[in-house]
C-alpha cells in the first residue's frame, strides 16, 4: 500500500511535469530549426523551387504546431491526474 500524496508533493510533481513538457517543446523546436535549415539549403542549391520550399516550410510549421499542441494536451491531462 502506498500512502496518499501530500499537496506539497503533488505540486512538486506538477512542476516536474511542466519542466519535462517544456523540454519536449524545446526539442520539437530544435528539430524544426534543423529541418528549416535543410529546406533553405535545398532551395539555395536549386534542387527545389521556391514554391515547393514554401509549402514544405508551411507543412513543417503545421506539424510543429500539432506536436506542441499534443504536448500541451498531455501536460494538462497529467496535471489533472496528479492534482485529483
Amino acid at each position: 500500500m502506498l500512502p496518499e500524496l501530500t499537496q506539497e508533493r503533488r505540486r512538486e510533481l506538477v512542476r516536474m511535469a511542466r519542466r519535462r513538457a517544456e523540454d519536449a517543446r524545446v526539442s520539437i523546436r530544435n528539430v524544426r530549426r534543423d529541418a528549416q535549415s535543410m529546406i533553405r539549403e535545398i532551395q539555395t542549391e536549386g534542387e527545389a523551387s521556391e514554391d515547393d520550399c514554401k509549402r514544405a516550410s508551411k507543412s513543417l510549421q503545421d506539424l510543429t504546431d500539432a506536436a506542441v499542441g499534443q504536448v500541451s494536451d498531455l501536460l494538462n491531462n497529467k496535471e489533472e491526474q496528479i492534482l485529483a
